[in-house]
């Protein structure tokens, strides 16, 4: 059974950083597009970032190029710099396929708030 473990969210302030993690275990991860998601309360989850098995990446228009993801197959692991956070990032930030419906579920999320 797969397990995404999101990690690295934090409170910041506006135009400050953070790195995202998202360890993936009970599937073959280097076969699979990855990707990040986040949501609002109220709101549906969007997709931030994709990241393909062969490195190519495509972002969410509203990234503007502030954020990069990346990948590290031997660690299972991928990753979401993001730069110059402002307070419309706020949300709870979570990982699976590149693709939904994904895996099939998701995990408890990494929570990123955004605020002076």
């Amino acid at each position: 059974q797969v397990q995404l473990v999101e990690s690295g969210g934090g409170l910041v302030q506006p135009g400050e950083s953070l790195r995202l993690s998202c360890k993936v275990s009970g599937v073959l991860f280097n076969i699979h597009d990855m990707g990040w998601y986040r949501q609002v309360l109220g709101k549906p989850r969007e997709l931030v970032a994709r990241i393909d098995v062969s490195g190519n990446t495509n972002y969410a228009d509203f990234v503007q190029g502030r954020f990069v993801i990346s990948r590290d197959n031997a660690k299972r692991t991928h990753y979401l710099q993001m730069h110059n956070l402002k307070p419309d990032d706020t949300a709870i930030y979570y990982c699976n396929k590149g693709r939904l419906p994904g895996f099939g579920s998701w995990g408890q999320g990494t929570q990123v708030i955004v605020s002076s």
